[in-house]
């Protein structure tokens, strides 16, 4: 994906993100705390971390307030989206380098850690591959990478991806209008099977995928670069 979704290119319609996400997705906040532990215990103290899709800032703030001898470096294809994660991370800018293009832009590294939360959900299969394999490139062996987003657990994705619409209240009191919602996300969004997200790390070059982390269609894998 060489630009950005389209809702993500409007100013005027990403204003809210940093206050709607949260509301949106079950536990970000501890979603973004497990995701820092799980990359200390490879990282260190000190360390390089690739942070793919951080337009926003919300993971960026989480991980450098927890880690100050971390270092980050940022990539996403949205302007609007960077703008918001720079005076989202302003108080750790010297720490923090903001780049726009996708993860094919990011420096070689090696990094001691990556994140891509809340993007491959927007990507197809060719697409992932391509991504979780140049993010692989970038990291030293044995290095995490955590990923999160909706998924289609057993393969019902509609299901449950209405349970997330709920939980976000965009479907208001009326469950047809909230089904309407997801089944709309289901035909938009190229979800894949758990399983078939634990292949596809797999094929990209990491070993040991684990789940760590699910919430209605929301599901998060920790990988180990190979």
């Amino acid at each position: 994906m060489s630009t950005a979704p389209a809702p993500f290119k409007d100013p005027a319609a990403v204003a809210s993100y940093t206050q709607d996400t949260p509301a949106r997705v079950p536990g970000l906040a501890d979603l973004h705390r497990m995701t820092t532990v799980l990359l200390g215990e490879r990282a260190g103290r000190t360390a390089d971390i690739l942070v793919v899709g951080a337009g926003g800032g919300l993971e960026l703030q989480a991980m450098a307030e927890a880690r100050p001898g971390w270092r980050f470096t940022g990539v996403d294809p949205s302007p609007a989206m960077l703008d918001i994660a720079r005076r989202t991370t302003a108080a750790h800018a010297g720490r923090i380098a903001l780049l726009e293009g996708t993860v094919d832009d990011a420096p070689i590294g090696p990094f001691g850690g990556a994140t891509c939360l809340l993007v491959l959900h927007f990507l197809d299969r060719a697409e992932r591959l391509h991504s979780l394999r140049e993010i692989r490139r970038r990291l030293a062996p044995g290095a995490a990478l955590v990923t999160a987003h909706h998924a289609s657990p057993d393969g019902e994705a509609e299901r449950w991806l209405a349970r997330s619409v709920a939980f976000a209240g965009r479907g208001g009191r009326d469950p047809a209008q909230g089904l309407a919602s997801a089944r709309a996300m289901a035909e938009r969004l190229p979800l894949l099977t758990p399983a078939e997200e634990e292949a596809l790390l797999r094929e990209a070059g990491f070993c040991a995928p684990a789940l760590f982390y699910a919430a209605f269609s929301f599901r998060g894998w920790v990988a180990f670069a190979g």
